[in-house]
């Protein structure tokens, strides 16, 4: 089976083009070819499929074999795959996915996607569908006890959960001792992605990120979104204007515009490809 390593800002995945190859239990084919020393090594796998209702599906699975739902990062590297490898000579792509259908613009310069602005549809706030188990019609502060220490959480959905958390400054989180705490937390009933977000300005985010099944990645694009609406719901940011996020990995560019709409734009590359017999 051929495959493509691909990453967005370090978020890096497997990708399978299924329109040439047969994939028969991707959940076992994401934990063998995710791990770092004995497998290719990425956060999870994507797969590129045909579609009855749009140019391509996409779908995603964390490295742990989970399904993710959704995957901004992943999003853009599948728009850059299908341009320059000939399968779509659109600048405009529809891609389905989990949660729903995407619309991504790709920026080409010299015949190559240089980079990717996807259209991620709208937040979920209502609890029972992000999901997360507290009452009231959205949870934005609250205070929730995890081992020895009090979190002010905000909770967004962006076809997959999140669980933002505003602090003075990312770098100094114990991410591998307090993400999976917050990830497997009683109130999540199907896990979350953790957030943890310094605001540096009213258009400038700084974050490192907890993702659900993979651990801490260099750069998630659905957290991002996440962290741009909590932020603006709680006043930090402006509403329609572009908004810096920071990562590890790299820079994204969000916008939660005046509709309700978000649109998140950056870069994506091949990294290397290659075969393996499974």
């Amino acid at each position: 089976m051929r495959f493509t390593k691909m990453q967005g800002i370090g978020n890096d995945y497997v990708y399978v083009n299924c329109f040439e190859e047969h994939v028969e239990n991707p959940s076992e084919l994401a934990k063998q070819m995710s791990r770092r020393h004995y497998g290719v090594g990425s956060d999870g796998l994507i797969l590129i499929c045909p579609s009855d209702v749009a140019d391509f599906e996409m779908k995603m699975y964390n490295a742990d074999g989970s399904n993710g739902g959704m995957c901004g990062n992943g999003a853009r590297c599948i728009g850059k795959y299908v341009y320059d490898r000939g399968l779509t000579d659109k600048t405009t792509v529809s891609l389905m996915t989990d949660s729903g259908l995407k619309i991504l613009n790709l920026n080409v310069k010299d015949g190559k996607v240089q980079t990717v602005r996807v259209d991620m549809g709208m937040p979920e706030l209502f609890p029972p569908k992000i999901p997360v188990d507290l009452p009231g019609e959205v949870v934005m502060g609250h205070r929730l006890n995890v081992g020895s220490a009090t979190y002010e959480i905000h909770c967004v959905s962006m076809g997959n959960p999140h669980c933002v958390i505003f602090v003075r400054d990312p770098d100094y989180v114990d991410l591998e001792q307090i993400g999976p705490l917050l990830e497997n937390n009683a109130i999540f009933p199907q896990r979350a992605n953790v957030e943890f977000v310094q605001v540096v300005s009213r258009d400038h985010l700084r974050m490192r990120v907890w993702e659900r099944g993979s651990g801490e990645t260099l750069a998630c694009g659905t957290g991002s979104c996440a962290a741009v609406v909590a932020a603006v719901l709680n006043g930090y940011c402006k509403r329609g204007e572009a908004v810096r996020v920071i990562l590890v990995g790299g820079e994204l560019v969000i916008r939660y515009t005046e509709d309700g709409s978000i649109f998140m734009t950056g870069g994506a590359e091949i990294a290397f490809e290659g075969s393996v017999v499974i």
